[in-house]
């Protein structure tokens, strides 16, 4: 039995590891967790029966006790009960599904307890991961990639020896917005913007990969996850989001995974591998797909993606920056607070504003998100 934690079990990636573990019987949550969704949190534990399980909010940790009170379920809050989930003792994988920096902590201490990690939380590695990957190492975890392109690298070198990659090709559908212009997107607003062309998922991400941020997030990921300089990250556009990222070897030969936009499968490769189960869905008809066509992406449009490639040189604290700095601006962008296109700029300044700090420990991480915020507060104040 593949006993499970899900950190973030009420949002996009964390419903469908739930539907995952629905139709394998060998699979049991044993911890899950959840920001505030209390509604659909109790009715996940009523079906699921975790021991334990984290509601951030306290409030709502306290309004979820009331609810569950006939049930035999431990209900935490705060970033105590999140590591506590973490390390529950009998679970053999985390999967952190949390949005934002909260996820590196409770990452860091499932580790040292000696947990593999299923990771969908973009943050953790982007701003720690010069912390996550050395300990990983150090005490023998697993890190297994959620994201749909880096399972895709994950699966493409399955045997193959990493230090063989010539270059990692990853992919990105271009968003809604793709092909147009700075002028054009002056005039977006947020409903464009949450009209992704393949994939379902949540409102930040979504606004993400209209920005290409998101895209942004994953090289700086695939850097740690796959040992490589980011000269070796190229991204492309693949509009119909059926190959999900290549691998080009020193050879000259390139594997690609091709699948429908369905996240359940790197979901569930993430929780069996290295075996592969049935999966019930929608499959590829090569017959009637008539073309897959590539673009190079619009780095002086979509400035989100070459910033990302520059933090991403410059290392130490700048991707927290330029994380915590979008982070911030998104939210304002979903509360109509500011325009599509600002998003850049908040970027963009806080990058400039920011003196670089080498090697940044997990508190200097945190301390640094909470400047970047406050510089954008007061520089950015509606």
């Amino acid at each position: 039995m593949k006993k499970i934690v899900v950190l973030g079990s009420t949002g996009s990636i964390g419903t469908q590891t739930l539907d995952v573990v629905r139709n394998n019987t060998d699979m049991e949550v044993v911890a899950m967790a959840a920001g505030s969704n209390i509604k659909l949190l109790e009715k996940q534990i009523r079906e699921f029966r975790p021991r334990m399980v984290c509601v951030f909010d306290e409030k709502k940790a306290k309004e979820l006790r009331i609810l569950v009170a006939d049930l035999d379920v431990e209900i935490t809050s705060g970033m105590e009960g999140l590591i506590a989930c973490s390390v529950t003792p009998e679970a053999d994988v985390v999967l952190t599904a949390i949005v934002g920096m909260i996820g590196i902590q409770p990452t860091i201490a499932a580790i040292k307890a000696k947990k593999d990690i299923a990771l969908a939380n973009k943050e953790t590695l982007v701003t720690a991961g010069h912390i996550i990957m050395p300990l990983a190492q150090e005490y023998n975890v697993k890190i297994l990639p959620v994201d749909s392109e880096h399972s895709a690298i994950f699966q493409a070198l399955n045997g193959e020896n990493y230090n063989r990659i010539s270059r990692i090709l990853l992919t990105a559908s271009g968003g809604p917005f793709r092909g147009m212009t700075t002028k054009q997107l002056e005039k977006v607003g947020l409903e464009d913007a949450l009209k992704h062309p393949n994939w379902s998922m949540g409102r930040k991400i979504t606004i993400d990969s209209a920005t290409m941020v998101n895209k942004g997030l994953e090289v700086i990921e695939a850097k740690w996850l796959f040992g490589v300089e980011f000269d070796q990250i190229e991204v492309v556009v693949q509009p119909k989001s059926i190959i999900h990222s290549m691998v080009e070897f020193v050879d000259g030969g390139v594997i690609a995974q091709l699948g429908t936009p369905d996240m359940r499968l790197p979901i569930q490769y993430a929780l069996t591998y290295p075996d592969r189960r049935e999966l019930g869905g929608e499959r590829l008809d090569f017959a009637t797909l008539s073309k897959i066509s590539f673009e190079a992406p619009d780095l002086d449009t979509f400035r989100g993606l070459s910033l990302a490639y520059e933090v991403g040189r410059m290392g130490g604290s700048m991707p927290t920056v330029y994380n915590a700095a979008n982070e911030r601006a998104v939210a304002k962008f979903l509360n109509r607070e500011i325009s599509f296109l600002k998003i850049y700029e908040i970027i963009e300044d806080a990058i400039r504003w920011h003196r670089k700090v080498d090697n940044p420990s997990v508190n200097e991480i945190l301390d640094i998100e909470a400047q970047t915020y406050e510089r954008i507060e007061t520089q950015f104040h509606v």
